[in-house]
């Protein structure tokens, strides 16, 4: 250990129960899919055959196309507001039906889907948190998270498939609502790609950066088996939510997939958010469109827009 500088001490963190804290979400306020009937087929068919409509049109079209062509994939990737917009259920009826071939999050996504997995709510507010000094410390959270990481390293996972594992194992009480749990029960890669000091578990001082940076670079891995098949058959990526990381991610996993060769002359990218920022833009949408594929930007609010593709798409 270099003593150049000087290191804060975590161990003199003191940490909270989970019931100490507020939390904004919870699986009441999860949205509940439906299939499009007749009357949204309707609906949407009548929206007017411009600009945005017809790029969720297209979206849907060829969601549907890589669905029905073997090997193709559905890639999604979502940063931690998609899972606070209440939207977990809409992306586990996309596993169920085929629509998600792997999906690949943050490590806020891991910390949310944890407590929802298995306190039912999540989302705390951190203003609050923070005039008391407590934000971020959450005891449990941090236990689970470290008990998963540990099982999965002696397992030889990767870290989101670690987690999932963890909360199908414990049976934790709202598994059914959890995108790891679910992934791990239905076979579907769920990578979790960390930044460290980016999550609040990073506070704790029973965090082992050793061991999550080694089971989040065998998630990247993962990953970018899966970007190589996406560009070697063709099929769809949506970025939803995530303005740097997956963005960043995703570049770097294509730039591995094209040193190995593959063309990415048959693919779609579609980037959903609220702000159409600049690492998305360029890093999902135009650089690999170059190639020949297409692109689609979709700007909206994900509470809305998910729940719209998803009832296209079951329409």
């Amino acid at each position: 250990m270099s003593d150049r500088y000087d290191e804060i001490d975590l161990s003199r963190i003191k940490s909270v129960p989970f019931d100490e804290r507020d939390s904004k979400v919870s699986v009441a306020d999860y949205g509940r899919p439906l299939k499009g009937g007749k009357g949204f087929r309707r609906w949407f068919d009548s929206l007017p055959d411009q600009l945005a409509a017809n790029r969720v049109r297209e979206l849907v079209k060829m969601m549907r196309r890589a669905r029905s062509s073997k090997g193709r994939e559905i890639i999604w990737m979502t940063g931690a507001h998609v899972i606070k917009c209440g939207l977990p259920p809409y992306l586990v009826g996309l596993m169920k039906k085929g629509y998600m071939t792997a999906l690949a999050v943050n490590g806020a996504c891991a910390v949310h889907d944890m407590e929802i997995a298995f306190f039912g709510r999540t989302s705390e507010d951190v203003a609050a948190s923070l005039e008391k000094g407590i934000f971020g410390f959450s005891k449990e959270t941090a236990d689970l998270l470290f008990e998963a990481v540990s099982r999965g390293r002696a397992n030889g996972s990767g870290l989101g498939e670690s987690i999932g594992r963890f909360i199908m194992q414990e049976k934790a009480p709202h598994r059914d609502s959890s995108l790891f749990g679910q992934a791990c029960r239905m076979d579907i890669p769920l990578t979790v790609h960390v930044a460290i000091g980016t999550d609040i578990v990073n506070q704790h001082p029973g965090f082992d950066g050793a061991a999550w940076g080694e089971l989040s670079a065998r998630d990247f891995r993962i990953f970018c088996r899966r970007v190589e098949n996406l560009g070697n058959s063709g099929g769809v990526v949506i970025n939803a939510g995530s303005a740097v990381i997956l963005p960043e991610v995703f570049l770097k996993a294509f730039s591995v997939a094209r040193n190995l060769g593959a063309p990415f002359n048959d693919i779609t990218t579609c980037n959903i958010d609220m702000i159409q920022h600049y690492r998305p833009s360029e890093n999902v949408l135009g650089r690999p469109s170059a190639f020949g594929g297409g692109s689609l930007s979709l700007t909206g609010h994900h509470e809305i827009m998910i729940p719209l593709i998803y009832s296209a798409l079951m329409s």
